[in-house]
């Protein structure tokens, strides 16, 4: 997993200054369950519960969009990204956008 200095939801970081602001870095991902997938959820239903192979795929669909988020501020010269978010929409029947998205920042210690 990729990394920066600090990633919050705020709009600040305690104990540093924003030097720079960057613009909007932003990771998008679009994924489908797979028929395999389904058939396995579908089995999970029937238990009840949680449905560990949704939650998988979530899981790391939102990795995947916040490491492509935390790239491209990597790119943009940000060691920061406040305002964080995430975002998800269904495009069709069984596909899924995630979007990740914050403010890219170079930030200092105060």
């Amino acid at each position: 997993m990729l990394e920066l200095a600090n990633i919050t939801t705020g709009i600040d970081l305690p104990g540093y200054r924003i030097v720079r602001n960057l613009g909007i870095a932003q990771g998008i991902m679009v994924r489908s369950r797979s028929i395999f997938g389904n058939i396995g959820a579908s089995f999970q239903q029937l238990l009840g519960g949680n449905i560990t192979l949704y939650s998988e795929l979530c899981e790391r669909t939102r990795l995947d969009a916040k490491n492509e988020m935390i790239s491209k501020a990597m790119q943009m010269g940000a060691n920061a990204i406040v305002g964080f978010r995430y975002d998800a929409n269904e495009i069709t029947d069984g596909v899924t956008e995630v979007l990740a998205y914050g403010t890219a920042v170079f930030v200092e210690k105060n």
